[in-house]
């Protein structure tokens, strides 16, 4: 792609014909024709088969089937994780299951990777991490008497990881007990390098937790091949599960036996329906699991899986780049007269698959974008995020969705930005 043909529509609607991904997007409800869709990374699209699958759970596995139906249901956590392993996550099988939400998963692993480095002090994050997790962390600190260090983070390029680096490899590597990072940067779409950070930690002797959320479905990952220890993500982004889905936890099948986590449940009990008196954790990856799953919610992974599976992670990530590639070129030529930046990475393959604009007035150009059919979304303190989810995003909706944006910012536009109410908080 050269600059002179990302700047034409033409181009893009050549790209879209030449997508090996192209038919995907029929799998998925794309009802409103004029709306063009940027915030896949905050909320995927529903695939079409959804509904009707669920519907079949409701009405034959509830209605008809009743109880009878848990005989299928019960370990749909454990089957549903094996094949998000196999195809996402570069994971063997009984290393992912998935349950409860991603913030309750991250203190379940916390917790245990704590427990199992007794005698260090230090818990390391990084400082522009999203915030349910540094609370989460700041929480434990509290409550276990422990050293909280947050590394510096830019707002546009991520976390240093040589700081991070030479961090773990200082004199007070030693006392790190645990390292807890995002993958993906929320905020601005850095990448990390995560073999690296691995062997690092590793050498340090610390446990390193990743938050995969904005990287699972659209970043080839290889969690076993990488040495990681620990994971969890969120289901209702890049894999389209649905809101408030389950998120997915993953334990190195070595490290499973050697951590237990602090809600023991009757799902994690050796032979759980014995009822017995005291808790004896199961041996595998079930340990890590609490209470009756929230089977409904759970059940929408099925065909949102179905149609990932369509599509290897490679031909994702190689589309993502594509995509993203044109929204920095056509935000370059259109944007930057009216005041926006990049705030994002500006290497392509040190972000993930969405891009950060900066601008003074974000919060309301995001308002007044989606007044126009353009649905992307905002972060503070001046960040405009635009989401490409390439299952189902084409290039003529980047093409578009940033065409109607320097429209907007045009002298028209620009009258109808100014009475934009911003949001009340």
């Amino acid at each position: 792609m050269t600059t002179d043909t990302a700047i034409t529509r033409d181009a893009a609607e050549r790209l879209d014909a030449e997508d090996p991904l192209r038919a995907l997007r029929q799998r998925f409800v794309c009802d409103e024709p004029d709306t063009i869709y940027l915030d896949g990374n905050s909320l995927g699209r529903l695939p079409a088969a959804t509904p009707g699958f669920l519907d079949q759970v409701v009405r034959e596995g509830w209605g008809t089937g009743l109880v009878r139906s848990w005989e299928t249901w019960i370990d749909w956590s454990r089957r549903l994780g094996d094949r998000l392993a196999a195809h996402t996550l570069g994971a063997r099988p009984g290393e992912v299951v998935l349950s409860d939400s991603t913030s309750v998963n991250l203190y379940k692993l916390a917790a245990a990777a704590l427990d199992a480095r007794p005698g260090r002090r230090t818990v390391l994050a990084d400082s522009d991490d999203f915030p349910t997790n540094r609370y989460l962390l700041q929480g434990l600190a509290a409550q276990r008497g422990l050293k909280l260090v947050t590394l510096r983070s830019d707002p546009d390029l991520g976390l240093d990881q040589d700081e991070l680096a030479r961090t773990l490899g200082g004199a007070t590597g030693g006392d790190i007990a645990l390292v807890v990072l995002s993958l993906v940067s929320y905020r601005s779409g850095a990448l990390l390098d995560m073999a690296a950070v691995n062997r690092a930690a590793e050498a340090a002797g610390a446990l390193v937790l990743w938050d995969l959320s904005h990287a699972g479905g659209v970043i080839p990952l290889r969690l076993t091949a990488d040495g990681a220890d620990l994971a969890v993500g969120s289901t209702y982004k890049y894999l389209n599960c649905g809101p408030g889905a389950p998120a997915f936890l993953y334990v190195r099948r070595d490290l499973q036996t050697r951590l237990r986590q602090p809600v023991w449940g009757w799902y994690g009990q050796r032979d759980q329906f014995a009822m017995g008196e005291r808790y004896e954790p199961v041996d595998g990856l079930d340990r890590f699991l609490v209470g009756t799953p929230p089977l409904l919610s759970l059940a929408a992974a099925e065909p949102a899986l179905d149609v990932l599976e369509q599509a290897p992670v490679t031909l994702l990530r190689e589309k993502s780049l594509r995509l993203g590639e044109l929204a920095a070129r056509l935000a370059e030529a259109w944007l930057t007269p009216y005041g926006f930046r990049p705030a994002s990475p500006p290497d392509p393959v040190r972000r993930g698959s969405h891009l950060a604009l900066a601008h003074p007035d974000a919060e309301r150009v995001c308002r007044a974008l989606r007044a126009r059919g353009v649905i992307c979304d905002f972060r503070p303190p001046d960040r405009l995020r635009i989401g490409m989810a390439p299952l189902y995003t084409r290039f003529t909706d980047v093409w578009d969705g940033l065409d109607r944006l320097r429209r907007l910012m045009g002298s028209r536009g620009h009258e109808q930005l100014s009475t934009a109410r911003p949001r009340v908080t």
